[in-house]
C-alpha cells in the first residue's frame, strides 16, 4: 500500500477583512496524497485552489484544520523542522516571470537554495549541479550565465522547475505552471515533469484549472469550488463518469478536436457568476448555478460520501435519505461528461 506523504484534514484559511467579514477562500477541505503520485486540484479562478496549495507549504497561515507531512503538522513545526521541511517540500510558481530575481543570474537563481540549506561544500560544486538540472530540465550550461528577461516563458519555467529541484525534494506543489504559457509549450512542461517524475520519484501537487491538461498528468483528482471540495476520484474514473454537476459542466466545456462530434453533442452551461466568498450561498455552495438545485440544497451543506469505490462527491442528488436510493442509482447510472 502506497505511503500517504501529504494528509489535509478539514483545512480552513480565512482572510479576515473586518470585524464580521471573512472571505472563506478555503473552507474544510480534505485529501491525501500518496508517496509517487500526481493530485490534481482543479476549478474556476478564484475557488482557493493557489490559496489550498500556499496554506499546505506553509507560505499562509491556517485557519484552522491540519497539514500533516511525513506525520507531522506543517503548521506546528519548530524553526529547525521547518528549515527540513522546506527542503522536502518545493513550489513551481504560476508566473515563471515574476517567480525570477530579474537582477540575478540562472546560476544565481538555482544555487541560492543551496546555499541558504548549505548544500554542497564550496561553489564550484554548486555550479555543477546548476549545469547538471539545467540539462536535466531541457536547457544548458550556457544559459547559467544570462538573465530571465532573456529567455521565452517556456524556458523560464523550466528555470522554475530546475530551481524547485535544487534541494532534491520529496513533494513539488506545482501552483498551475502551464497556465501563463503558449499551448505549444505546455505538453512540453507536462511531458516534462513526467519525465522528471519518473526519474526522481518526486510526488506532484498539481494545481490548474485546464481539465483537459490535468488530464494527462494526474493520478487523482479533487475538483473545488468557491472554497470546498466538490468531487475526488481517481483521474479516469473522473472523465468517465463525473458525479457532481460543477463537474459535468467543466467537462462538457472542453472542446473536442472532432467537428462531428462536437456538433452533436450535449453542451451543460452553468449559468450566472461565482458568488462572493464573503458572502456564500447558505447550503451547498453551488446551488446558486446548479440545474438540479432543490430544497435541501438551501438548507443544509451536502454531506461528503463515498457513492462509488474511491469516488468522493459532496451532493444531495448522491443522499439516499434525501432523493431516496432509487434516484441516486438513476444519478450514478446516468453520469456522463457530455462527449
Amino acid at each position: 500500500m502506497q505511503k500517504k506523504l501529504l494528509q489535509v484534514k478539514n483545512l480552513q484559511k480565512y482572510f479576515f477583512l473586518g470585524k464580521n467579514q471573512a472571505l472563506k477562500a478555503v473552507d474544510n477541505v480534505s485529501f491525501d496524497v500518496y508517496q509517487g503520485e500526481t493530485f490534481g486540484l482543479v476549478g474556476e479562478s478564484g475557488c482557493g485552489k493557489s490559496t489550498t496549495g500556499r496554506t499546505i507549504i506553509g507560505l499562509y497561515g491556517k485557519t484552522a484544520g491540519e497539514v500533516n507531512f511525513n506525520g507531522k503538522d506543517v503548521h506546528k513545526l519548530t524553526e529547525k523542522e521547518k528549515f527540513a521541511f522546506h527542503r522536502n517540500m518545493q513550489m513551481i510558481f504560476q508566473d515563471p516571470y515574476a517567480s525570477l530575481n530579474p537582477r540575478s543570474t540562472v546560476k544565481e537563481i538555482i544555487s541560492e537554495p543551496m546555499e541558504v540549506h548549505g548544500i554542497y561544500k564550496n561553489s564550484k560544486e554548486r555550479t555543477e549541479r546548476v549545469y547538471q538540472l539545467l540539462v536535466d530540465v531541457g536547457l544548458n550550461r550556457e544559459h547559467a550565465n544570462r538573465y530571465p528577461h532573456e529567455f521565452s516563458g517556456g524556458q523560464r519555467q523550466r528555470i522554475g522547475i530546475a530551481r524547485a529541484l535544487a534541494l532534491d525534494p520529496d513533494f513539488i506543489i506545482a501552483d498551475e505552471p502551464i497556465s501563463a504559457l503558449d499551448v505549444s509549450v505546455q505538453a512540453q512542461v507536462v511531458n516534462l515533469m513526467k519525465r522528471l517524475q519518473k526519474e526522481k520519484g518526486l510526488t506532484y501537487l498539481f494545481i490548474a484549472h485546464d481539465l483537459s491538461m490535468v488530464k494527462h498528468i494526474s493520478d487523482r483528482i479533487g475538483v473545488m469550488y468557491l472554497g470546498k471540495m466538490m468531487e475526488l476520484t481517481e483521474s479516469k474514473a473522473l472523465y468517465k463518469k463525473p458525479l457532481h454537476p460543477y463537474t459535468q459542466a467543466l467537462l462538457s466545456a472542453i472542446p473536442i478536436p472532432d467537428p462531428d462530434i462536437e456538433d452533436k453533442r450535449e453542451r451543460q452551461i452553468v449559468q450566472g457568476e461565482i458568488p462572493s466568498p464573503i458572502y456564500p450561498p447558505s447550503g451547498c455552495v453551488f446551488r446558486t448555478r446548479c440545474p438540479h438545485a432543490m430544497e435541501a440544497c438551501s438548507q443544509s451543506i451536502p454531506e461528503w460520501q463515498e457513492v462509488e469505490e474511491r469516488h468522493y462527491v459532496a451532493c444531495h442528488l448522491y443522499n439516499e435519505k434525501i432523493v431516496g436510493p432509487d434516484k441516486v442509482r438513476e444519478m450514478v447510472a446516468s453520469a456522463h461528461d457530455g462527449n
